[in-house]
C-alpha cells in the first residue's frame, strides 16, 4: 500500500511539522506524490467517466522508520486514497481501505441497507396502490359533493326562514294555528337538515376510514425506517473507530458529541485524510506531509477545479482530525498570526465624525470571537481610546485588500450603515484572474447575478444555491489580459521554494486577466465565488486559496468608495490604488 517514489527525493529537505490541513501550501513531496497518483488515475480509463463528475483525492507522506531522521530513498513514501467509494467499491490495491468497508456484500450494513429498502419498496407500493389513490379519489370528490350539497340545504333554509318572517310581518293577525304551523315548518327543516348533516358525516367518516387505513400502515412503515436509518447509522459511525498518534481510539459518536450538530454528518470518516492517518497509524508510519487535490468538473453548487489543492472540509473532518493529529506536531494555523504587526495603518481620509482606511491583505476588519487578534477595529481601538467608536461600517475579507470605512459615532454609523442597506454607496474593486475568462461571456462588461449562502459542512466557503442562497448581483469590466502579472513581489506567488520544475513551468506560462468588479450586494466572498463558478466567469481570483490556488497574496483591492457625508451631505469619493 506505501509507493515509494519514482524519482529521487534526498534532496528535498523533510517538513519539521506535519501539514495544517485546513490552511497549507503542498509541499514539494505532497506534490511529487500527487503527480504520481494523477498520473495512475490517467491511466485507468475504466474511472474516467465517473470521475468526470469530481472526486477528492488524497497523498500523506510517510516514514517508515521513526527512528530515521533523514530521507533515504527507502524510507519516505506516501500513501494515497480517495474520498467515500470508488467505481461502486471502496477497496483498489493502489489506495488505502476504508476505516470501515460499509460497502462489504454480507457485513451489517448492506443487510439492514437492504431491509430499509424493501421498507421503501412497500410504502411506494401502497402509497401507489389503485386501492389508496382510489379511495382517496373518492373520499375527495364525496367530501366536495357533500359540501355542496350541505350548502345548498342551509341556503334553503334561511330562505324558508326569510319567508316566514316575511309572512308574520306581512300578516301581523296570524291565527295560533298557523303561528304554530310556522314552527312546526322550522323545527321540522333543521331537523332534515341534521339528519342530512349526519348521514353525510357518516359517509364521510367510512371512506376517511379506508383512506386512514392506508395511511396508518404507511405511516407506521416511515416510523420503522426512520428507526431503523437511526439505528443503523448509529451502528455504523460505533464500527469508525479513530485512532491517533498517541494510540488513543474513539469512535464517531463520541467524537461529534462535542460539536454543535452532536451526530455526525453523513458520509463522516469516508474523507480522504482521515482514511490515511488511518492506514498510518495502524501500520506503525509516521505521518509527515498531506495535501488533498480535486479530480474531475466541478459540483454545481460549489467550487473546485481540476487538479487544484484543497483545506480538509470542516463539518465532516475538523472533529475527527481534532482527534487523529493529537500526538504530531503540527502547524500553526498561518491565520491566527499577526502579518503586519509592525505596519502602521494607513488612513486615506480623516475628519472628525468617519475615516477611511486602507485595509492591508491579511488583516481582519474585526476581530470575530478572538478578541485579541489583529485587526482594523483593534488598532483603531488603540488609536482612539476616548472615542464612542470606531465601528466598522462593513467588512473586507481577511485576504481582501483596500478601502473600509470607519464611523466614530454611533449616529454617523447608522446612517452609512442605511446607505449600504439601500444600495446608496457605490464601490469598485480591482482584481487579477488567474486565467482568461470563459468564452461565453462575450464582451469586456457583464454582470453576473448568482445567489449565494454558506456550505454548512465546509465554513467559510460559500455556495451557489437557488434554493437557499441570497440575491447576489456583481457588475464587471475586463480590463486587460497578459501572461505574468506586476507587483512589488514579481514572482513570489510561485512560491519556488515549495514547487517543483514542471509546475513552475506551467505557472510561468500561465495568462491573467485583470478585471473591474462593481458588486451590487455585499455577500460573504460574492466576487470570489461570482469569478471562480463556472457559472459566473470561471476563472479564480489569483490567490484565492479557497475557490482556486494559493499565491503570495489574494489579488483583490477595494480600490475606490463612493457616499454621503452623513454630517455635511457631501458625496465623497475616495480612491486607493492597488500595489500590484
Amino acid at each position: 500500500m506505501i509507493h515509494f517514489f519514482k524519482n529521487p527525493v534526498s534532496h528535498l529537505a523533510l517538513p519539521e511539522k506535519f501539514t495544517y490541513p485546513f490552511h497549507y501550501t503542498p509541499h514539494p513531496l505532497c506534490v511529487l506524490a500527487a503527480e504520481e497518483v494523477k498520473e495512475y488515475i490517467a491511466n485507468r480509463k475504466e474511472w474516467q467517466e465517473e470521475l468526470a463528475s469530481g472526486k477528492m483525492f488524497g497523498v500523506l507522506i510517510v516514514q517508515t522508520d521513526n527512528g530515521i531522521t533523514n530521507n533515504e530513498e527507502n524510507q519516505i513514501g506516501y500513501l494515497a486514497a480517495f474520498s467515500g467509494n470508488l467505481d461502486g467499491k471502496n477497496l483498489h490495491p493502489y489506495f488505502v481501505p476504508p476505516v470501515y468497508d460499509l460497502l462489504q456484500p454480507e457485513g451489517f450494513f448492506k443487510i439492514e441497507e437492504k431491509q430499509i429498502s424493501a421498507i421503501n419498496i412497500r410504502i411506494r407500493e401502497l402509497e401507489n396502490s389503485s386501492s389508496y389513490l382510489g379511495s382517496k379519489e373518492k373520499w375527495k370528490i364525496e367530501t366536495e359533493h357533500a359540501k355542496a350539497v350541505l350548502n345548498q340545504a342551509k341556503a334553503e333554509l334561511k330562505m324558508a326562514k326569510k319567508a316566514r318572517e316575511i309572512r308574520r310581518q306581512s300578516s301581523p293577525e296570524l291565527s295560533e294555528e298557523e303561528q304554530a304551523s310556522l314552527i312546526r315548518e322550522s323545527q321540522y327543516q333543521k331537523a332534515e337538515y341534521k339528519r342530512l348533516e349526519k348521514e353525510w358525516k357518516k359517509r364521510l367518516e367510512e371512506l376517511e376510514t379506508e383512506v386512514r387505513h392506508f395511511d396508518i400502515e404507511i405511516e407506521r412503515l416511515k416510523t420503522e425506517r426512520k428507526e431503523r436509518s437511526a439505528a443503523l447509522q448509529r451502528k455504523l459511525f460505533e464500527q469508525f473507530r479513530m485512532l491517533n498518534a498517541q494510540g488513543e481510539v474513539k469512535d464517531l459518536y463520541t467524537i461529534f458529541e462535542q460539536t454543535v450538530q452532536k451526530v455526525p454528518p453523513a458520509g463522516a470518516g469516508e474523507c480522504a485524510l482521515p482514511k490515511l492517518l488511518q492506514y498510518a497509524y495502524l501500520h506503525q508510519l509516521k505521518p509527515l506531509a498531506m495535501a488533498e487535490f480535486w479530480w474531475g468538473d466541478s459540483p454545481k453548487n460549489e467550487i473546485r477545479h481540476h487538479g487544484y489543492y484543497y483545506p480538509s472540509c470542516k463539518g465532516k473532518c475538523e472533529p475527527i482530525l481534532q482527534h487523529m493529529l493529537q500526538g504530531l506536531e503540527v502547524d500553526e494555523n498561518p491565520l491566527l498570526n499577526p502579518v503586519h504587526e509592525e505596519e502602521e495603518l494607513e488612513i486615506v481620509f480623516e475628519d472628525e465624525w468617519l475615516l477611511v482606511v486602507n485595509k492591508p491583505a491579511g488583516m481582519l476588519s474585526v476581530p470575530g470571537k478572538a478578541e485579541d487578534r489583529d485587526s482594523v477595529y483593534h488598532r483603531l481601538k488603540k488609536k482612539y481610546p476616548e472615542a464612542t467608536g470606531p465601528m466598522i461600517v462593513h467588512r473586507l475579507d481577511m485576504a481582501t485588500s483596500g478601502l473600509l470605512l470607519v464611523a466614530k459615532t454611533k449616529e454617523v454609523h447608522q446612517d452609512l450603515q442605511a446607505q449600504f442597506a439601500n444600495r446608496s454607496i457605490k464601490k469598485r474593486y480591482v482584481a487579477v484572474l488567474d486565467g482568461i475568462v470563459l468564452p461565453e461571456r462575450t464582451g469586456n462588461t457583464g454582470r453576473i447575478e448568482l445567489p449565494l449562502c454558506l456550505n454548512p459542512l465546509d465554513r467559510p466557503r460559500q455556495m451557489v444555491s437557488s434554493e437557499h442562497g441570497k440575491e447576489a448581483i456583481t457588475e464587471y469590466q475586463i480590463i486587460s489580459e497578459s501572461e505574468r502579472i506586476t507587483s512589488e513581489s514579481e514572482n513570489t506567488f510561485n512560491e519556488s521554494n515549495r514547487i517543483n520544475e514542471s509546475e513552475r513551468s506551467i505557472n510561468e506560462s500561465r495568462k491573467y486577466t485583470r478585471i473591474i468588479f462593481y458588486p451590487l450586494t455585499g455577500r460573504t466572498h460574492q466576487l470570489r465565488v461570482h469569478a471562480a463558478h463556472p457559472e459566473g466567469l470561471g476563472c479564480p481570483i489569483l490567490g484565492d486559496e479557497l475557490y482556486g490556488k494559493k499565491a503570495d497574496r489574494l489579488y483583490l483591492h477595494a480600490e475606490y468608495i463612493e457616499f454621503r457625508h452623513p454630517i455635511y451631505g457631501d458625496i465623497l469619493c475616495i480612491q486607493k490604488e492597488a500595489d500590484f
